[in-house]
């Protein structure tokens, strides 16, 4: 690197071995890290100097440069590596689990059929759904309100066909088996609810746009 004082930016980039490194700061510190990295004889190195902040549509304040002008301001405090944690652990050895324990987020945990039968009970009667590619008003009005308990109340994305039946059968017109299979599926190609295949088999979930819509 040239010997450059101030506030600068160092840039390296590597399009065959998709590598992109840019580093702004306090040239000292910049040095400092572009040694660390290697890159020592890579990159360029360039002066910056910050006259103003602007602002963008996001809020967010943004440094201007202005490389016509000494004045140096809103620069911020230097940077300090030493503050920067690091964090090292054989790939593989993280435990997401207990890590999202820690900051107080469980695993949502699939709702029972018993557990949605009693919670569809609780519920006042939905009006008809609507729209020309209905076939059963009230079963897909009783499948949506039974998917919005499950992604709403209970934080899960799909339930099995299994349930649905278990649950809510005598909602749906009393479908079991392949005949609410065929119901899910005729629902799925209109799009509004969504097929999940997992290792157990497979799972049904409303889409975002059904589930909101007042039809």
């Amino acid at each position: 690197m040239a010997e450059i004082t101030g506030y600068v930016r160092y840039r390296f980039r590597s399009d065959d071995d998709d590598i992109d490194v840019m580093l702004e700061g306090d040239a000292d510190w910049v040095k400092s890290i572009v040694s660390e990295l290697g890159l020592t004889k890579l990159g360029w190195t360039m002066p910056l100097a910050v006259t103003r902040t602007d602002l963008s549509n996001s809020g967010i304040s943004s440094p201007v440069m202005d490389d016509s002008s000494d004045e140096v301001m809103d620069m911020g405090p230097e940077p300090d590596p030493s503050r920067i944690p690091v964090v090292r652990r054989p790939i593989g050895e993280l435990d997401l689990k207990k890590k999202l324990d820690e900051v107080g987020i469980e695993k949502p945990i699939p709702p029972t059929a018993d557990q949605l039968r009693e919670q569809l009970e609780e519920l006042e009667t939905p009006h008809p759904a609507q729209g020309p590619m209905v076939k059963d008003p009230m079963a897909e009005a009783w499948l949506k309100e039974l998917l919005r308990l499950v992604v709403r109340k209970h934080g899960t994305t799909a339930i099995t066909t299994e349930t649905i039946a278990l649950a809510a059968s005598d909602y749906l017109g009393d479908r079991e088996g392949m005949e609410l299979e065929l119901f899910l599926e005729s629902l799925f190609r209109a799009g509004k609810i969504v097929k999940v295949h997992g290792g157990d088999g497979v799972g049904w979930g409303p889409s975002p746009a059904w589930l909101a819509s007042g039809l």
